[in-house]
């Protein structure tokens, strides 16, 4: 029996969600006396691949065949359920991005095992198997039963820490039995942002919303986000205004994130924003009003200008570097 986690990598190499799903996996394992296996759907380097053991993987799957390099659900779905079967692996992790919420519904059917989507710690017990979830954008938490012989988890961004284990993996290259009639994705053209902390990674997010009253105030955000090492971002009035392009759009129709710090300026605080952000790890709000919403879930709060706040913070982080 193992415990099986798809981890993703870009450009040949793994970021931090990724050994944070091995580090969950392999706190899962040694709770049951079993082994973490990795799946690497990519061409990455074996001694980017040996990463994945200092988080704990005691074996690697690496299928690095060029036509699997473009993400296939259907694709995805057969080669990690045969992989699934092959090694006996009754738990499987995902991570619960775009990819982990297209992936594990489909692995759920085709496995016959229960769903934990949202996953926010480890099991409180395994027998019965019972998860700690977000529920309702999360806005609430459930204690989840999984009472099939397989379960498939997806594991909130940011929420397990980091424990190396500085475990020396097996790696196996692994080549299926694949005809190219059933890989039906083509990718035409990629377009990537160059020269820009991308708003998902980032371990610190500047955001603003319609309380920065003007595009031509948006400088303030931008220091303080680059003197921070910070990515940009704003509420969906503000993209939908055309001030800030939609990319950096937090909330239920935006992007989700889990950074460890989450500044908001000038935002109240609507239920579809806070349901974006509301998995950071700390969250500073700015605000005039004194009872907007936003203070209710923010572990600090200012009342206040953000026009006249953020310069402030922005000499403060100045002080502090010198």
């Amino acid at each position: 029996m193992a415990v099986l986690v798809f981890t993703e990598s870009w450009d040949g190499k793994f970021k931090k969600s990724s050994f944070e799903l091995v580090s969950y996996a392999k706190a899962m394992a040694d709770s049951i006396g079993s082994k973490t296996i990795a799946i690497s759907i990519a061409s990455v380097s074996q001694d980017e691949l040996n990463k994945l053991g200092i988080y704990g993987a005691d074996k690697i799957i690496s299928l690095s065949d060029e036509a699997f390099k473009t993400l296939d659900n259907q694709v995805y779905t057969k080669l990690i359920a045969e992989l699934a079967d092959r090694e006996n692996a009754n738990i499987l992790v995902l991570a619960h991005n775009n990819t982990g919420k297209a992936l594990a519904p489909r692995l759920s059917v085709r496995l016959k095992a229960g769903l934990v989507s949202a996953a926010v710690e480890l099991p409180s017990s395994y027998d019965p198997f019972r998860v700690y979830k977000k529920v309702f954008s999360g806005k609430g938490f459930v204690h989840q039963v999984v009472k099939t012989q397989k379960k498939i988890l997806t594991l909130s961004s940011n929420s397990f820490e980091l424990i190396e284990s500085n475990t020396t993996p097996e790696i196996e290259e692994y080549s299926p039995e694949m005809s190219a009639v059933e890989i039906k994705t083509t990718v035409v053209d990629i377009q990537k942002q160059t020269g820009k902390l991308i708003l998902t990674d980032a371990d610190i997010v500047v955001s603003g919303g319609r309380g920065m009253k003007s595009p031509d105030n948006w400088g303030v955000i931008e220091e303080l986000a680059e003197l921070l090492g910070a990515a940009t971002a704003c509420s969906r009035p503000v993209s939908d205004e055309g001030w800030r392009p939609h990319s950096e759009h937090t909330g239920q129709t935006g992007k989700i994130i889990a950074p460890n710090l989450y500044i908001a300026a000038g935002i109240s605080g609507a239920i579809q924003h806070l349901a974006g952000v509301s998995s950071s790890k700390c969250i500073v709000a700015i605000n005039t009003d004194k009872d907007a919403p936003i203070f209710e879930d923010a572990d600090y709060g200012i009342i206040g200008d953000a026009a006249k706040v953020l310069p402030e913070l922005i000499n403060a982080v100045k002080e502090m570097k010198a």
